[in-house]
């Protein structure tokens, strides 16, 4: 698939635009979006992928229509799972609810860089080295077993070493001051929490880059397929946050799809690298498997999140119900007095006139 110059420019630059655009509406209103607003942007966002995943399949084929849809379907998936991670740094750092969006914002910024970086490193890697598609499939196994293993745990946000630098070099205040990231103390120049936050999100950008760039280049090799794929599973993540926010605890089996999408692909990896190695009788796996895979695992992980969400909640209502029931009071067996015989005490002598 070969890409002019011209349509990177134009890429970039429509996403850039977007971007911007999408920054002033935050800076000119900095605020919760209503449930109905976040579902019209993320709406638009998603149609914007599909009419460009179509434009795909129309110009390139559709065998790089289904690549693109693989990975934006992956990288949607895998950004879902990372606002987990955003809201434990919001939730830990107390960030005003107003300036959410900006801090969203600006992580999905840096997410943009930092992945542009991988991409382009990752393409080059895979265009000399045939065997990084080993260690690619090696790290995706290892992603997975890891999130089969670790995400039935409670987790909690520990601040990495580039957080703690920050912390240790560079003197902070103790409040916010409106979304600025610097301000001035007593004539000192200090940094607020909000920088803190955003060195947080773009470190742990930096992370999900890792997992998600293997993941994608397991399902296609052309850079930008790679690129926009990333980009649109990105876009409208500000919005997505608002309107799944309460929906994101419900979704308990969502990791454990991821591992399966993610043991997939590494295990399609591996297979391709032995193939180009020279192992014909290797079978490779169509993009369309790899689709359906995706789709069909995603589907289930929704479906039994929802449905064990669904049966734990009425059980909670039931055991509340059953303590908040009043105690009938079984009132106390009346004892028949004892009778005395007449002329008799209760010593049972006889009384003495």
């Amino acid at each position: 698939m070969t890409i002019p110059g011209w349509m990177w420019i134009a890429t970039i630059a429509a996403l850039l635009a977007l971007l911007a655009f999408d920054f002033w509406l935050v800076s000119r209103n900095p605020r919760d979006p209503s449930l109905r607003e976040s579902t019209a942007w993320v709406t638009f966002y998603v149609s914007l992928a599909v009419l460009f995943g179509f434009g795909v399949m129309a110009l390139g084929g559709s065998r790089y229509g289904g690549e693109f849809f693989a990975g934006w379907i992956t990288e949607y998936s895998l950004s879902i799972d990372n606002l987990f991670i955003f809201v434990l740094i919001m939730t830990r750092f107390s960030v005003p609810r107003q300036y959410r969006q900006k801090v969203l914002l600006i992580g999905i910024v840096l997410a943009l860089v930092m992945r542009g970086v991988f991409i382009a490193l990752g393409a080059g890697m895979v265009a000399r080295f045939n065997w990084i598609f080993y260690i690619f499939g090696a790290f995706l196994l290892y992603t997975a077993w890891k999130l089969i293993k670790d995400k039935g745990e409670d987790e909690e946000f520990s601040e990495n070493a580039a957080l703690r630098t920050v912390r240790r070099v560079l003197p902070t205040t103790s409040e916010y001051h409106g979304a600025a990231m610097t301000t001035r103390v007593n004539g000192r120049r200090m940094v607020t929490p909000m920088l803190i936050v955003m060195v947080a999100i773009g470190t742990t950008d930096l992370l999900f880059a890792v997992d998600s760039i293997p993941a994608i280049f397991g399902l296609t090799k052309e850079p930008y397929l790679v690129f926009t794929a990333n980009a649109f599973a990105l876009m409208g993540l500000r919005q997505l946050f608002f309107l799944i926010g309460g929906l994101l605890d419900r979704l308990i089996y969502l990791s454990k799809g991821l591992a399966i999408i993610l043991a997939f692909i590494g295990v399609k990896l591996i297979l391709e690298a032995l193939h180009h190695q020279g192992l014909h009788w290797v079978p490779e796996i169509p993009i369309l498997v790899s689709l359906l895979v995706i789709i069909g695992t995603l589907a289930v992980t929704a479906v039994l999140s929802l449905a064990k969400s669904h049966k734990q909640a009425a059980a909670e209502r039931e055991s509340s119900a059953a303590e908040d029931a009043p105690v009938a009071e079984t009132p106390a067996a009346e004892t028949p007095a004892a009778e005395t015989p007449a002329g008799e005490t209760a010593g049972g002598e006889a009384e003495v006139r």
